[in-house]
């Protein structure tokens, strides 16, 4: 007999082995029914895993993200054999799941268009009526290529992964067998709604010397009612597309003549040096010293920071008097210049540096996205040097003050601790040592989280902080780093109040992330209808007609004296047509000026958001404003 420790803490006793769905048929058949996948001390387990010994276990469901993740895992299987059933040439690669859903990268002479993704959904749902078990085995690895000979895509993986000693499990379901590690659904039929979504191009394995791959896009759940929610979402999402809102809103731009390189328009920049401005005056208030690192540093530089070694797929290089320079992808190593260009000591620590710096890495092109993903961004950087009993506070400073930006936006987020990667840098004894301290910190905080094992940087472990939106989709923004290696590598001391040299401990953080994502962010959170003080115009200024010019203009002046971005519609165009078009534009405030409002020296006040908000005199609107703008309402 064993021990299950159950979600609750309660403790049943069972007759080893026991697995994790017959845990939960005995807890209740609901559960069971809606049970996706298990966690067994803390791993992430298929529902058919033997349990052999005491264990802490949960079982979980659609409404967990790794649950979802199994749940969409097994759609992208039943996605593979619709088109094995309809396209028996297709070369099947991988089927993930995927943050929103899942996809099946797939082999064939002519890409899908939309009539054939019908049709592959139409199939999808047939199999899913036939409710087939999807039963788990396990081959050695020339049994695996003996099943897989005639997919070279499957034979390549499994040669990979046999290399490596890994084990090679197999998922069937009726007719269709795939190369998987799960976790799988025990069957297709609580599969009640899919979709699929759309059709791209993808490199085989990333790479763009290799084949390129029709890549299958859906999204499933397990009721309708979900799906229609999710499918008004998505419509709700393309109406606030920043790539769309920033041409409508003449934001910014992305040429053909530099793809991956935006271009701030006078309106993107207005919006952009508020927000920078705000940064700026946080920081000043947190005690950081700002600094401003070259974008070309040469090639010994990037060796001894590591990145050379762990990065340089990414770094654009270049020779510069014969000697090679890489541009930078990261600032950190800029920072280290900072700190060592004089002697410190313990007396300077903490020492904050924070750096709005502009940075360039190689993206493929097929994963620019407008500005959430592009080849060069500026990082709001920060470099923290401490002392080992320093660790914690600034942790829990870096953290509350990412708190308080993200509240000041009005988004929700959740935290991640990552943990370290293969490819790594230094000794385990130092990244536990370092995942302890951050780990500490987030329990002082009071902060849940949940552990992201393997994805640290490759100097160090990391907090990420996953902000959500209106729509209620996730970015992962903010970040805390905790690393040990930079300081070694760069030499860096400071004297002790023993008068003994000592090594410093770094943190890197950001807190937007990208000031270029961000600010795509905030332009969908918001549906470009920016609260006040970001608003790239905060006031149009609109005569009802040409004999109000000369009183506009004097309204506009004093707008503009007062330091607000105002702009004065000056076209001869009827005034219902003016009001809609500044509607359109999503500025915050229109003051529209007649016979009455001249005579009296006033100005009619019309919201973005509440309409007519009737007369008042120029100085009542501009204390209103500045009481908005200075509080930073949303």
């Amino acid at each position: 007999m064993i021990n299950i420790t159950l979600k609750d803490g309660v403790a049943k006793e069972y007759q080893a082995p026991i697995t994790p769905i017959e845990i939960a048929k005995d807890l209740s058949a609901g559960l069971a029914k809606a049970a996706c996948a298990a966690k067994v001390n803390g791993e992430l387990r298929d529902l058919r895993f033997p349990i052999e010994s005491d264990a802490n276990v949960s079982i979980l469901t659609f409404e967990d993200a790794e649950g979802k993740k199994a749940f969409w895992h097994t759609s992208a299987h039943v996605l593979a054999q619709a088109v094995q059933h309809l396209y028996p040439e297709a070369k099947l690669t991988i089927g993930p799941a995927v943050d929103n859903g899942f996809y099946y990268d797939i082999d064939v002479e002519k890409p899908f268009v939309a009539e054939d993704l019908e049709k592959i959904e139409a199939e999808m749902k047939k199999i899913v009526k036939e409710g087939e078990a999807l039963e788990r085995f396990e081959l050695s690895g020339d049994e695996a290529k003996e099943l897989m000979k005639d997919n070279p895509y499957k034979v390549e993986l499994i040669e990979e992964h046999a290399g490596k000693g890994e084990k090679l499990s197999f998922f069937r379901q009726g007719d269709f067998t795939d190369l998987c590690a799960g976790p799988h659904l025990m069957n297709t039929s609580p599969i009640k709604a899919i979709k699929l979504t759309q059709c791209t191009g993808a490199y085989w394995r990333g790479d763009a010397n290799n084949r390129m791959l029709c890549r299958v896009y859906g999204i499933s759940f397990p009721k309708a009612s979900m799906l229609e929610e999710h499918l008004k979402m998505l419509e709700e999402a393309k109406k606030r597309d920043h790539r769309k809102l920033g041409k409508e809103l003449e934001l910014f731009d992305i040429f053909e003549e530099g793809p991956g390189f935006p271009v701030f328009l006078p309106k993107g920049m207005a919006l952009r040096n508020t927000l920078e401005g705000y940064w700026r005056e946080l920081h000043r208030k947190a005690g950081y010293l700002e600094i401003r690192t070259p974008l070309i540093l040469n090639e010994e530089l990037w060796h001894r920071s590591g990145h050379w070694d762990h990065y340089k797929d990414n770094m654009y290089t270049t020779v510069i008097d014969g000697e090679d320079y890489a541009v930078k992808p990261m600032n950190c190593p800029g920072g280290m210049l900072v700190y060592k260009s004089k002697p410190r000591s313990y007396r300077d620590l903490p020492l904050r540096m924070g750096e709005l710096g502009i940075v360039h890495r190689h993206e493929l092109s097929g994963a620019l996205h407008g500005l959430m993903r592009v080849r060069c961004f500026t990082q709001d950087d920060a470099h923290i040097f401490m002392t080992e009993d320093m660790i914690k506070d600034e942790i829990k400073g870096v953290a509350a003050l990412i708190d308080e930006v993200y509240s000041m936006f009005g988004f929700k987020y959740h935290v991640e601790l990552s943990t370290m990667p293969e490819d790594h840098m230094g000794s385990l004894e130092q990244w536990e040592q370092a995942t302890s301290a951050l780990e500490n910190a987030l329990k002082e905080l009071g902060r849940d989280y949940v552990i992201n094992e393997g994805d640290g940087a490759f100097y160090g472990p990391k907090i990420d902080f996953h902000l959500e939106d209106c729509l209620g989709r996730t970015w992962q923004c903010g970040t805390i780093q905790l690393d040990y290696q930079m300081p070694e590598r760069f030499d860096l001391e400071y004297t002790g109040a023993d008068g003994e040299k000592h090594r410093p401990i770094m943190i890197h953080r950001v807190l937007f992330g990208s000031i270029e994502r961000f600010i795509g962010i905030l332009t969908e959170h918001f549906a470009g209808a920016f609260p006040m003080w970001l608003a790239p115009v905060q006031v149009k200024v609109i005569p009802v007609s040409e004999k109000h010019m000369d009183y506009a203009k004097g309204v506009y002046q004093k707008l503009f004296d007062a330091g607000l971005r105002v702009e004065l519609d000056e076209r001869n165009e009827k005034i219902g047509y003016k009001i809609r078009e500044a509607q359109l534009e999503k500025v915050p405030y229109m003051l529209i000026v007649g016979d009455k409002e001249e005579e009296a020296g006033n100005v009619s006040v019309r919201s973005r958001s509440d309409g007519d908000k009737g007369v008042s005199t120029l100085e009542d609107f501009l204390c209103a404003i500045k009481v908005e703008i200075d509080s930073k309402a949303q």
